[in-house]
């Protein structure tokens, strides 16, 4: 298994760079298999979703369903995929950021009661409590 950095995984999807799309294309496309598959952890998907929404401005809709995308290949594997189900299924529904409630529910799969958050956008989410 080899790991994939954000910036090949946005030129992947963008497409907006001739040489390095062709390259990430290759990689993801032809090197990657379900035997052998790309490794995409947390922080990769915050970043991508961060980048295509602030840099391509993406709308949400397009950003879940690019999500949603990448946790069915199966030429790649998503570190915690259920926990990212399950934050894409909170980011879908509310108004906080993906990355906001990818924490929340790592952390609830680490065992904690709540995220402690002064973010009120988050608060709403059942998994985080506003500190007063």
């Amino acid at each position: 298994m080899i790991g994939i950095d954000t910036n090949v995984l946005v030129r992947y999807l963008a497409q907006d760079d001739p040489v390095q799309a062709q390259a990430a294309t290759r990689l993801i496309e032809q090197t990657c298999t379900k035997d052998n598959p790309g490794f995409l952890n947390h922080l990769v998907l915050c970043e991508t979703m961060w980048v295509l929404e602030g840099c391509y401005g993406q709308p949400k809709g397009t950003l879940v369903t690019t999500i949603e995308q990448i946790l069915r290949v199966a030429q790649i594997r998503v570190d915690e995929p259920q926990v990212v189900w399950q934050a894409l299924e909170d980011y879908r529904n509310k108004q906080a950021d993906f990355a906001d409630y990818l924490l929340g529910r790592i952390n609830l799969s680490k065992d904690c009661t709540t995220t402690m958050t002064f973010d009120r956008q988050a608060s709403k989410s059942q998994v985080f409590t506003l500190l007063k």
